[in-house]
């Protein structure tokens, strides 16, 4: 309930910033109107004489509340030294923008509730400085900082707010009622600096739960890139802020024990101003006496001598020793942290890290001279270049401040333009650990050899021509490169290096980008002896109106028309009414071969499998192995004395073939404990059937099957598909139906199923190879409706094979795809739910796609549409008939 509600709050901070500012803003300018018009204009020493009673003050008292100055300054100098470190501008400039505007707030509070008396504000700056937490705001910060777009970003602070909203409050308040305590301990100087505590803490929360969310998000919204309109302010090391905080959430633990505590410090308060506020009634009885003896030392009021601005420009200069302490430290650290601290950082990074000054000798991806994300034409030399071959330092300071910059564009860049940089060379290159500097020529392989299996050196102490030649001597297993070096990056590149030099073009990888890509979702679970990635383009149809709802899917193909067509499709679907879809079964298939020593031993063991024990005892085998896994029913056929069993059995929201694999292996198991006789001869025979055109996929079914369906009106045929119904139809049964049976085709009685399925496949991250079953399908037409010139069109495909966890869909473009269509990931509600929900959209796309290409055939565009957005413009001008250069 309390994170639900921080969201809301969070939300509603960062969409509406300008009224948050501004309302903030007006709340603290009326405070200080309140106090102006309701208090006096009695300036002791100026225009009053103040009388004060004489009070002894303690020289340990002075020195306490210097050392107090003094580590409340080098607390804050620390504090931004360390948000330095993450390499921001728009770190330091938020925090710095928080930190000012919390200390306007609360020097605001303190001269109202002090009335207008500055020298209580002098005592109160210290421990606001030493209570004031930018932690959590820096938190935030980031939360917002990991966003691409401006709806992310509010998405992004409200996400932050709900996780760091109720731990900061209950801080807050235990904050508050700890330091609370001192103002009951009747020493009027440890109340004073009790209450200015108190002040601290609530003008800081004041200030995190207002003013800073809404500042955060009118910064990024002010800072995107005029021209294209892409955020600037995206960091790389930000990009799993999301997960960090969730598992930096605070122990349930210490909140249980924080809330308790507040609670008895509450009961403490109240009891503590129950008790005392009799007291105080009955001492104010003598007040008038007291009164009437000490009015000599009521304030009298004077001329004053001197104007307003020289009494007040007086006392400023009359400097207590203790001032100028507090203020030559504050001035050293400011003058050490704005011009000594970035020069150290970089003598440091220069003497540990020569990758960052000098021509890439360990990352050949990442050219330090042009700080941009682009391919090497030709491979360079393995050897790594001389340490004097330094690369241009920036030019100023603006440049070197620089995090966040757009690439250049120079006209000879093959490569996108729309790729952005974070952080400058040293930003780019810097490693969790420091890099080595490496000797300029290559050491002997004995030395090689004891450097890559030391464990506190390793990889990183090697240049890429050394771990080239471990790898020809097989100390280094060439498929283990990106598991050997300190980043997968680096193994991908030295792999291209070693490839390149065997291939007939040595630059045929040139244009095959490798960088800006996270190896670590791909070893182990999707490539192995990685050389790069394929950009293919990602295109939308929609909205799909399916089942009353609207789903904008996405489409990876090189094929002109094809999304196009689609989109008009889905139009027709639309302006029809949508379409419906159900899901008819939902059971992965495995087929395992085995064999018996005869073939009436393996009709025995096919009757034990079909009988009811039979059947129950490999269940619960098969359902051990798995938290999904529920073996549904068997298939078994028999050739000779070999048996061919057909698991089915769900699997969850993923598309399951290991999950299937190892609940049909424990079962086998099972299975050769009742007929020990039986040999297990292949896990897969091909009865599943998986990856091959196949009946029995067709008849039986295999992972999801569906059928959708839409009526489309008359008018949307005539005025979108430019056709008629009856034509429809009559090229429906021609080509669909009797032109695929006269083909012998199973499972393709439909115009291009493949197509859509294919490209959807892509996208979402499936084995593309599945598409081959899971586009079987039969798409038939008739006409409907009073008149018969609707079209009433149907979709059956009965072998879907999908998944949304697993495989490619762990990889980070695939994921944004099935977040377009709300599949990502396992269904929280109930197993199973989101992979058959994309299911649904696979099929209501087909179904959409042949809708369209079947108008275009039956009207006769086909072959129009594919010259106009599918070919070269240049063929098409050339003589029919020739054969010229460039159209061969």
């Amino acid at each position: 309930m309390l994170t639900r509600l921080f969201r809301m709050h969070g939300l509603l901070v960062a969409s509406h910033p300008w009224e948050v500012i501004v309302g903030t803003v007006t709340l603290t300018i009326c405070m200080m109107s309140m106090n102006m018009f309701t208090g006096n204009d009695q300036i002791c020493g100026w225009n009053f004489d103040c009388p004060k009673t004489e009070e002894q003050i303690l020289s340990s008292d002075i020195i306490i509340l210097t050392i107090t100055r003094c580590i409340a300054i080098v607390y804050i100098y620390f504090q931004f030294q360390n948000l330095r470190q993450l390499g921001s501008k728009y770190i330091l400039g938020i925090a710095g923008l928080f930190t000012i505007f919390s200390s306007f707030v609360f020097s605001t509070v303190v001269i109202h509730f002090l009335d207008k008396e500055l020298t209580g504000l002098n005592e109160a700056l210290p421990f606001f400085l030493l209570l004031i937490d930018l932690s959590k705001a820096c938190a935030l910060a980031k939360f917002a900082l990991s966003s691409s777009s401006q709806d992310e970003v509010r998405e992004n602070i409200a996400r932050g707010m709900a996780v760091l909203g109720p731990a900061f409050t209950l801080d807050a308040l235990v904050e508050c009622l700890v330091i609370g305590v001192g103002t009951m301990s009747g020493v009027r100087q440890l109340e004073i600096m009790c209450c200015f505590g108190c002040m601290s803490v609530l003008a800081n929360y004041f200030v995190f739960m207002t003013f800073f969310p809404a500042c955060v998000s009118l910064v990024l919204e002010l800072s995107r890139d005029s021209q294209e309109g892409h955020p600037i302010w995206q960091l790389s090391h930000f990009s799993r802020v999301m997960e960090e905080e969730e598992d930096n959430k605070p122990n349930p633990v210490s909140q249980r024990v924080k809330m308790i505590m507040s609670l008895g410090l509450v009961m403490v308060h109240a009891h503590s101003r129950w008790i005392a506020e009799p007291l105080s009634i009955n001492t104010r009885v003598g007040v008038p006496q007291v009164g009437m003896e000490l009015d000599h030392l009521l304030p009298r009021r004077i001329e004053p001598e001197r104007p307003l601005w020289h009494f007040y420009l007086t006392r400023m200069l009359t400097m207590d020793i203790e001032q100028v302490i507090c203020l030559a430290l504050a001035l050293l650290l400011a003058v050490k942290y704005i011009f000594f601290e970035q020069t150290e950082m970089e003598s440091t990074l220069s003497l540990k890290n020569p990758i960052t000054m000098s021509a890439p000798a360990l990352t050949p991806w990442r050219p330090a001279e042009t700080c941009c994300r682009k391919e090497p034409c030709p491979p360079r030399a393995l050897a790594p270049p001389a340490p004097s071959a330094a690369a241009p330092a920036p030019a100023n300071k603006a440049e070197r401040d620089e995090v966040i910059r757009p690439l250049s564009s120079p006209a000879a860049e093959p490569w996108p333009k729309s790729f952005f940089v974070a952080g400058d060379e040293e930003e780019e290159h810097k490693s969790e650990t420091d890099q080595p500097s490496l000797p300029p020529m290559p050491r002997e392989l004995n030395e090689c050899v004891a450097i890559i299996n030391n464990p506190e050196l390793g990889a990183r102490f090697l240049s890429d021509a050394e771990v080239v030649r471990l790898v020809n001597s097989k100390h280094i297993p060439a498929y283990k490169l990106e598991a050997m070096m300190e980043k997968p990056e680096r193994g991908v590149a030295i792999r291209r290096q070693m490839i390149s030099a065997k291939l007939p073009s040595p630059s045929a990888l040139s244009t095959l980008p490798y960088t800006d890509y996270d190896y670590s979702k791909v070893i182990g679970t999707c490539c192995e002896n990685v050389i790069g990635y394929i950009p293919v383009p990602v295109g939308v149809a929609g909205p799909l109106h399916l089942d009353g709802k609207q789903f904008q899917v996405p489409m990876a193909t090189t094929e002109g028309c094809l999304v196009a067509s689609t989109n008009r499709g889905c139009r027709a679907i639309a302006l029809g009414g949508g379409a419906n879809c159900r899901i008819l079964a939902d059971s992965m298939t495995r087929g395992p071969v085995v064999r018996l020593p005869s073939a009436c031993h393996a009709a025995e063991v096919k009757a034990w499998l079909e009988s009811t024990d039979g059947f129950q005892a490999v269940k619960e085998a098969f359902d051990n192995t798995s938290r999904f896994a529920r073996l549904q029913k068997l298939l078994v056929g028999l050739a000779g004395r070999n048996l061919y069993i057909r698991f089915h059995s769900k699997t969850g929201d993923a598309m399951g073939m290991n999950m299937i694999s190892k609940g049909t292996e424990q079962a086998l198991s099972t299975l050769q404990q009742h007929f020990p006789e039986l040999q297990v001869i292949a896990v897969s025979g091909n009865y599943c059937t998986d990856k091959k055109p196949a009946a029995i996929n067709w008849i039986e079914g295999r992972g999801k099957s569906a059928v959708c369906e839409a009526t489309i009106p008359a008018k949307v045929v005539r005025e979108v598909l430019k056709t008629s119904t009856a034509a429809l139809v009559e090229v429906n049964i021609s080509k669909n139906l009797v032109g695929s049976a006269m083909a012998g085709s199973i499972g393709g009685f439909n115009a291009h199923a493949a197509n859509l399925v294919a490209a959807i496949y892509i996208a979402c991250g499936q084995d593309p190879a599945q598409s081959v079953g899971s586009s079987n399908c039969i798409t038939l037409m008739e006409a409907s409706g009073p008149t018969g010139e609707d079209l009433y069109i149907t979709c059956t495909m009965p072998s879907i094979e999908l998944g949304t966890v697993g495989g490619g869909t762990s990889l980070p473009p695939q994921q944004a795809c099935l977040q377009m269509l709300g599949v990502q990931g396992a269904s929280q509600d109930c197993p199973g739910d989101n992979a058959r929900q994309l299911a649904r959209v696979v099929c209501a796309t087909v179904l959409a796609g042949e809708l369209s290409l079947m108008s275009a055939l039956a009207a006769g565009h086909l072959v129009k549409s594919h010259m106009t957005h599918n070919r070269s413009k240049v063929n098409l001008q050339e003589t029919p008939g020739t054969c010229t250069k460039k159209a061969s």
